[in-house]
């Protein structure tokens, strides 16, 4: 993938204006989202800051993946709307939308027996068409997303016979290789190690750094979202508690607020960035029963 290409992508692409206002690419308005007659949230409004690294934090159930499936035209609210480049993502066509915005969800199923180079390539199809096949450039792209996320030796590998991590970094590849300007992670870390962890934010990180690419992330490990994020949003019961940089959210009164844990809050000695250490266990049951 090249720096300056994907630069002149999203330089290319730029928000559209609204009273002489910079609006955010992608944003919800008052949005009521949730799955038949269970709400998860109402009258919901999040806009994601252009060229960001935006984590969305908070307990289980509080949205998270929820706002995301809504921001990705996954599931569509009962009331407000999605906005993509100041248009409702719901009018807009649905190549259109995956050029401009990708999706990595929280679980992903593999058609069985398809190996790891034909499923990466499947992030190419929203720029074929009858005029634009596959092509060496489309090759590239490929190689490069499977090299970069350290899945390049499995490429004639089946997708199903791999471990939960790899298969995870596989789908990553995928949607690098959608080359959208938007990018869109439903908890990219989960079946990984550490190490791995490490490895996905920090690309993640590159991509926004060095390719101007404004990504959304759900994340579980507060310090994760912390040390990686630009801008954090803190979700609770399906409501924004706090957003901002990290080192304005990221408090103990809010973390005490959002996860009900009580804890410090003190400078990562790596990062300079928040680092939440929990209480001790006495001072932590003293909160959950009060």
């Amino acid at each position: 993938m090249q720096t300056t290409q994907a630069t002149q992508t999203t330089q290319a692409t730029q928000t559209t204006y609204r009273s002489g206002q910079v609006q955010q690419r992608l944003a919800a308005e008052n949005v009521t989202i949730g799955y038949d007659d269970r709400v998860i949230a109402e009258d919901l409004s999040v806009a994601v800051p252009d060229n960001s690294f935006t984590v969305i934090v908070g307990p289980n159930a509080c949205g998270k993946s929820t706002l995301l499936r809504a921001l990705s035209r996954m599931l569509k609210p009962t009331a407000g709307r999605v906005l993509l480049d100041g248009q409702a993502i719901g009018s807009l066509p649905a190549k259109k939308v995956a050029k401009t915005l990708g999706l990595l969800p929280q679980s992903s199923i593999a058609p069985d027996g398809i190996t790891v180079a034909d499923l990466v390539s499947r992030g190419r199809y929203p720029h074929q068409g009858l005029l634009r096949q596959w092509s060496p450039e489309d090759e590239r792209i490929v190689r490069e997303s499977m090299e970069s996320t350290g899945v390049a030796e499995l490429a004639d590998r089946a997708v199903d016979e791999l471990s939960g991590g790899q298969r995870q970094r596989v789908w990553i590849a995928m949607a690098l290789a959608q080359q959208t300007p938007l990018l869109l992670l439903d908890e990219p870390t989960t079946y990984l190690d550490i190490q791995h962890q490490l490895d996905v934010l920090d690309l993640c990180a590159e991509l926004h750094e060095q390719q101007g690419r404004t990504l959304v992330a759900v994340l579980h490990d507060l310090n994760q979202a912390a040390r990686y994020a630009t801008h954090l949003i803190a979700l609770r019961a399906g409501r924004v508690v706090a957003e901002g940089p990290p080192e304005e959210v990221v408090t103990a009164e809010l973390v005490e607020e959002v996860f009900g844990v009580r804890c410090s809050v003190i400078s990562d000695p790596e990062t300079g960035t928040p680092l939440v250490v929990p209480g001790p266990r006495a001072a932590r049951r003293r909160t959950a029963a009060a």
